[in-house]
């Protein structure tokens, strides 16, 4: 169900900002190394006004990516300033010395979106939508066809 009041939704589903990012380490020492400060960054990223949820995935050999979520566009970047996280880009961008590559990238939450159930505020209803979100190339979706089974 179409809705712009995710106040019911967990904490991901309720912030309108975005971070996705990874970095490739050097090796299994700059890891190691990195962890020294990176505890410290999350400690107070945690307690900053506007942090919903974070998640650190891995993906082989070394490399390291976040998904993290805020409340707003300002709370991100507020993070972004942090004594913390400047200091380990500051140790990231040192040439190839720690790390490889890497990349970040923000993302804003559209008004609207969907929920369903428990996670609806408008009502605890599970329904589907009538018509599909239009493409940008169309003034209104298609119907949704429900299959008979």
């Amino acid at each position: 169900m179409r809705t712009t009041d995710f106040s019911k939704a967990p904490p991901q589903g309720q912030a309108t900002a975005m971070f996705v990012g990874a970095t490739r380490y050097r090796g299994p020492i700059s890891i190691i190394t990195l962890s020294f400060t990176w505890y410290r960054m999350v400690r107070d990223m945690k307690r900053m006004r506007g942090y919903c949820w974070h998640k650190v995935y891995w993906e082989f050999p070394f490399t390291l990516g976040t998904l993290a979520f805020f409340t707003d566009r300002d709370a991100l970047l507020q993070f972004a300033r942090s004594r913390y996280h400047r200091k380990l880009m500051v140790w990231v961008t040192n040439g190839k010395k720690n790390a490889t590559g890497g990349y970040i990238r923000l993302y804003n939450a559209e008004p609207e979106g969907y929920s369903n159930g428990v996670w609806r505020a408008e009502g605890d209803v599970m329904a589907h939508i009538p018509e599909f979100t239009a493409l940008s190339r169309e003034e209104k979706g298609p119907p949704v066809v429900r299959e008979r089974g």
